[in-house]
């Protein structure tokens, strides 16, 4: 078993009680809002079970729940896969590590399963989010979904809709094996010289607002900036927050069409860097 998964702290196992999956449905509505009307009901999350999908909690010495993963599988192109379709960890141990510990155990789950490839979907402009899943799990990302899922009551999705990187995990791929064992560590900006920026931030007023995208960059590498913390110019400036909706939508829909994919996500200070690669070394 996987020291992620190993770790004393919380123990992660499938949920199988009624009470247990209650739990679950009330975690979601304190992640994503009172009634979130996107929330998995009770009975999908037991049902999925059923069919080959995964739904674990992660538990505290008191068994409380701490954090849960949820997720479906079937057929993509002929290929089975695994949509990983929720992941919540309580707000107090957002800084554990628990998360990552539950895509590994998901992961471990689904490879005894024999499907390799997960996907999920993310919203490019939440940079800590991005981090985790860039840094730490080792995905690619080669598609990007506009309003993948519409507008949502969600007080974290109002005003800047609901547009996604898709998630490419692919399970055994030397890249994630390496990033999972904390083997491989993603470049600093140093390490990087020839990448070219298309999308840079401006500071006005106290307030990062977005460059005027570049699309018509053909270098192997291309870096694009986001605010490091996209919640706090929604609250103070919801405009400037739709203004890098708007243009990270334009920059990454234009590159990833042109056979670009996003390789990282680096950080430095009030933004972060996507760097996306192209051609054969994407």
């Amino acid at each position: 078993m996987s020291s992620l998964v190993g770790s004393t702290d919380f123990e992660i196992r499938p949920l199988t009680t009624i009470e247990q999956y209650q739990a679950c449905v009330e975690l979601q509505d304190e992640t994503w809002g009172a009634g979130f009307s996107e929330r998995v009901p009770l009975a999908i999350l037991k049902v999925s079970q059923i069919l080959g999908g995964v739904c674990a909690g992660a538990y505290d010495a008191d068994q409380r729940l701490a954090g849960f993963v949820f997720g479906m599988t079937g057929p993509r192109d002929g290929r089975l896969v695994h949509w990983s379709d929720m992941l919540a960890v309580r707000t107090e141990v957002r800084d554990a590590g628990l998360g990552t510990r539950l895509k590994a155990y998901q992961r471990e789950q689904l490879l005894e399963r024999g499907v390799e490839t997960m996907h999920w979907t993310f919203d490019p402009l939440q940079s800590r989010n991005a981090y985790l899943n860039f840094s730490k799990l080792g995905i690619v990302a080669r598609e990007y979904e506009r309003d993948m899922y519409g507008d949502t009551d969600s007080p974290l999705h109002l005003g800047v809709g609901t547009d996604r990187f898709l998630a490419h995990w692919l399970m055994t791929s030397e890249r994630v094996v390496a990033r999972l064992a904390g083997e491989l560590c993603a470049p600093r900006h140093g390490a990087l010289p020839d990448a070219q920026r298309v999308l840079d931030a401006d500071e006005v007023e106290g307030l990062l607002h977005p460059g005027t995208p570049d699309l018509g960059n053909r270098n192997d590498q291309l870096f694009v900036s986001i605010p490091a913390d996209i919640a706090e110019i929604m609250r103070r400036s919801m405009d400037v927050a739709v203004q890098w909706r708007n243009a990270t939508r334009a920059v990454f829909t234009h590159y990833l069409n042109e056979g670009y994919e996003v390789r990282e996500l680096l950080r430095a200070g009030t933004t972060s860097d996507y760097l996306l690669v192209r051609g054969e070394d994407a």
